[in-house]
């Protein structure tokens, strides 16, 4: 007889479908740029400033929802997140000033946001994924591409065709209708469905499931003095500039700024999101498979070489281009650097550090989103936050590099919990 599908990858659909939705929504910002600025006479440092408090409070919730999922479960921070989301992007119809936007998309959707995200997913995969973690994290991060892939050129040509106003009704209707019912086949353990995770417990990880209460005693202040804790924290800061922060964000004002053609512009955030998908599982395939860090390395090596590419991409076939190189590194670092988070501090709390760490990423997508849009105020160009991402992106390939090699057979958490000076 064929071997029963475990639930676990109906979990794993699940989460990864919500991320989709979710995030394909929420990195549809750019896309709405020109459109407000119109709508509001604003200019683009206004906007950005929209950005900028959306991430500051998409990470600050992070650490909170960590905590919140520890008490009460992936399944009701999920939901309920998805449900605030779809409201205030529904609402969002009725704004006539740019300060109610900043209310409804800066805040209330944005703490949304925090709750269905990365934090939950990844929650979700580590209580059911002891087999197979590092193929789940790329297939999770996956459905975070393919909403750039889907929703991001979609929301480009609805609003194009029917206005940013009838855009946010499909895309409200569509978290709040369509993605809201499917979160309540999810389960947050496999024990409420009978079941051992897939691959089973190891007898260590039997024993670190009978000392839970030991593991949620140690110190957050210790990770302050882990020298692990930094080199990991730094450069997911320096990938949100770079990623959600400076390309999703600015990269479609800044190709119409080029002269390419909406066609052109919807071509190559296809093209960036598509290639963004292979990446992630390629990554997620290796990150079960190879050291976790000079996954790293490379990754944030290839994605300085993409934005050079970038700042020469005057004809649409360099644009597509970058577009492939720069989708193939885009989303592709995570899976590898959760790969590490949970097994440098697995005697954490894993809902509180994965807070911590995607705090960190969210507060550089605000400082990314932020910054380049008061620069092209004063420059009328992103060429100098070009620039200065390729030398962040040097230094976190170096930093990664720093990092100590982890067994794959043999988790060294222990070890690495302990604190070390930086």
């Amino acid at each position: 007889m064929r071997e029963k599908l475990h639930y676990a990858w109906v979990i794993l659909a699940i989460t990864c479908l919500t991320l989709l939705a979710v995030q394909g929504v929420r990195l549809s910002f750019g896309a709405f740029i020109q459109p407000w600025e119109e709508e509001f006479s604003v200019d683009r440092g206004m906007i950005s400033l929209i950005s900028m408090v959306s991430f500051i409070v998409y990470g600050i919730s992070q650490p909170i929802m960590g905590k919140l999922i520890d008490r009460f479960g992936v399944r009701l921070i999920l939901s309920a997140s998805t449900l605030l989301i779809g409201v205030s992007i529904l609402a969002t119809y009725l704004v006539t000033s740019p300060w109610q936007l900043l209310i409804l998309y800066g805040v209330l959707a944005s703490i949304g946001v925090g709750g269905a995200s990365n934090v939950a997913a990844t929650v979700a995969v580590t209580n059911w994924f002891h087999a197979k973690r590092g193929l789940a994290f790329g297939i999770m991060e996956a459905g975070v591409g393919g909403g750039q892939m889907i929703l991001v050129p979609a929301s480009l040509f609805l609003i194009a065709w029917f206005g940013w106003k009838y855009t946010v009704i499909v895309l409200g209707l569509m978290l709040v209708v369509l993605v809201l019912p499917i979160l309540l086949l999810l389960r947050n353990h496999p024990e409420e469905k009978g079941l051992q995770p897939l691959g089973g417990y190891s007898s260590e990880e039997t024993d670190n499931n009978d000392s839970k209460d030991q593991q949620h005693s140690l110190p957050v202040g210790a990770l302050l003095w882990n020298r692990n804790f930094w080199f990991l924290l730094l450069p997911f800061f320096i990938c949100g500039v770079t990623t959600t922060g400076l390309m999703d964000t600015h990269l479609i004002p800044y190709s119409h700024d080029h002269g390419f053609s909406t066609e052109v512009t919807g071509a190559a955030v296809s093209t960036l999101a598509a290639f963004n998908i292979v990446g992630i599982l390629l990554s997620g395939v290796l990150a079960d498979r190879w050291s976790c860090r000079k996954i790293l390395c490379f990754l944030y090596a290839v994605r300085a070489l993409s934005i050079v590419i970038l700042l020469y991409s005057h004809d649409p076939m360099w644009l597509l281009g970058f577009a492939i190189l720069f989708g193939l590194v885009d989303f592709a670092t995570v899976a590898p650097t959760q790969m590490l988070a949970t097994t440098y501090f697995q005697r954490y709390s894993i809902g509180m550090m994965m807070g911590w760490l995607f705090l960190s990423h969210q507060l550089g997508s605000a400082l990314g989103a932020y910054i380049p849009g008061v620069l092209y105020n004063y420059t009328n160009s992103y060429n100098l936050s070009f620039y200065a991402s390729i030398l962040l992106l040097i230094g976190a390939s170096l930093l990664n590099w720093l990092l100590p090699e982890t067994n794959k057979r043999k988790s060294t958490a222990d070890h690495s919990a302990e604190p070390h000076s930086a």
